[in-house]
């Protein structure tokens, strides 16, 4: 069975057709560059909305996404709201996702801390915002990805149509402790 994985761009230009969506793609090239195991995408671009953002995230989730990368909207400008759409849908916040991301950010740039990612808990998928920039998608997920498929495991605990992350060894090494099956 392959596992499901949501990418969700935030923007509202790409929304409208004005620019071309440059993060989703960045998204989708490195799950295939650094996962192993089977995966299936489900794309969507939304306008800076944080009702249309919500419900974005809340249908992937409710469609069996294990995992929904958002990107874009993480910044301070007023319509910047995607961390406060993943708040709303989340039951549980994992906020070190966001701390680490900032921490690698900021060893690049110094408005990195202008940055608001956040993760959480949406029914049984991890929830996860990214910046919008290619590079900076790349740095972020080199950062956290190695605790993702751990931290899927963890909300599947006791489901028997469990997905399973597997990542390329060679590219990735995802944690999971020795007494993790």
């Amino acid at each position: 069975m392959s596992a499901r994985i949501g990418i969700l761009t935030v923007s509202d230009r790409a929304s409208r057709g004005e620019y071309a969506d440059e993060g989703g793609p960045a998204i989708r090239a490195y799950l295939a560059e650094v996962l192993a195991s089977a995966w299936e995408v489900r794309e969507r671009i939304v306008p800076d909305d944080l009702e249309t953002i919500a419900s974005a995230i809340h249908e992937m989730a409710d469609a069996g996404c294990c995992l929904v990368v958002t990107t874009g909207g993480t910044g301070p400008a007023p319509r910047d709201v995607t961390p406060e759409a993943t708040e709303r849908v989340c039951t549980k916040l994992l906020p070190g996702f966001g701390e680490l991301m900032r921490k690698v950010s900021l060893e690049k740039v110094p408005t990195a801390i202008l940055s608001r990612q956040t993760a959480g808990v949406c029914g049984r998928a991890l929830v996860v915002n990214l910046p919008g920039r290619p590079k900076s998608i790349r740095e972020c997920l080199d950062a956290v990805f190695p605790a993702i498929p751990y931290c899927i495991d963890l909300i599947h605990t006791g489901k028997s149509d469990a997905p399973r992350l597997e990542t390329k060894p060679e590219r990735l090494v995802a944690f999971r402790p020795k007494s993790s099956p």
